[in-house]
């Protein structure tokens, strides 16, 4: 255990950031493999959603992450999944 004040706190920050960092990567391997079982839309744009939640938060290499995506887009292309509609956001009229 360190002695000095600022090194004990890294400890704890490193700490809470391991933790992070390993429930990221669980969801996105848990997405990978949901995906790779049945490959669907919506397994398909979870997949792509946890790829880029993983690289915002620095987990992984946004190219690996591009990699990921494009392989994934591949696997759904070949399974015949079409890719889900993107929702238009509400807008007011005057």
């Amino acid at each position: 255990m360190p002695i000095i004040k600022s090194a004990r706190k890294r400890v704890k920050t490193a700490n809470k950031a391991t933790i992070r960092n390993s429930k990221t990567k669980r969801s996105l391997r848990v997405a990978l493999k949901a995906f790779a079982k049945s490959p669907s839309s919506k397994a398909h744009s979870a997949t792509q959603s946890n790829l880029d939640k993983a690289v915002k938060k620095g987990v992984i290499h946004k190219n690996k992450a591009a990699r990921l995506k494009k392989q994934a887009a591949a696997r759904a292309k070949a399974a015949g999944v079409k890719p889900a509609a993107k929702k238009k956001p509400a807008t007011k009229k005057k």
